[in-house]
């Protein structure tokens, strides 16, 4: 099995793998939905703030309980490549690649642009007054070490078009051209 890390700061543009995924018929796991889903089980209110303090308490005390449980999923599904997508820290991507052949790879985009998607996607979970101390959060996670250490990189500065090409010549090239 081939997993593909999906990895990056907020609003830059990881979904974009979604949508790939979607459209290819590939699994694709996410952390952030592990999160979203154990917070409806709850009944909290998905707020940036809830989110935080949930997302804090599922990684654990190692930071990587959240990641075990999207691993296990994609490991389950047995087909020969998945997405997966969440992972903000190095040791959380050597628990994956210790399990699984793994790609990582990088979503990049300015600070403002990211900014700007914030406010235009107005998610629950997402503030744009909080920008600033999600990124802070992020980066205290170790997210921009898997960043620095990818193995690929898509430049999301242009259309979703253009980030799903970079997107397809990694998979075919990684996939061997399958």
């Amino acid at each position: 099995m081939l997993v593909f890390v999906v990895v990056g700061m907020p609003a830059s543009g990881k979904n974009i793998a979604r949508e790939y995924a979607a459209e290819r018929g590939l699994p694709y796991f996410s952390t952030g939905d592990i999160v979203r889903e154990e917070a409806r089980r709850r009944g909290l209110a998905p707020d940036a703030g809830v989110m935080a303090r949930l997302s804090d308490e599922l990684r654990g005390p190692d930071g990587m309980g959240v990641t075990r449980l999207a691993l296990e999923a994609a490991l389950s599904k047995g087909a020969p490549a998945v997405f997966l997508e969440g992972m903000r820290s190095w040791p959380e991507i050597q628990l994956v690649a210790s399990r699984a052949r793994c790609v990582v790879v990088a979503f990049v985009a300015p600070r403002e642009e990211r900014r700007r998607r914030i406010t235009l996607r107005a998610r629950a979970d997402d503030s744009p007054a909080e920008f600033d101390a999600r990124d802070a959060r992020e980066i205290a996670y170790g997210a921009a070490v898997p960043v620095a250490l990818a193995d690929e990189y898509v430049l999301n500065t242009h259309s979703i078009d253009d980030a799903k090409a970079s997107l397809e010549e990694i998979v075919s090239r990684r996939m061997g051209g399958a």
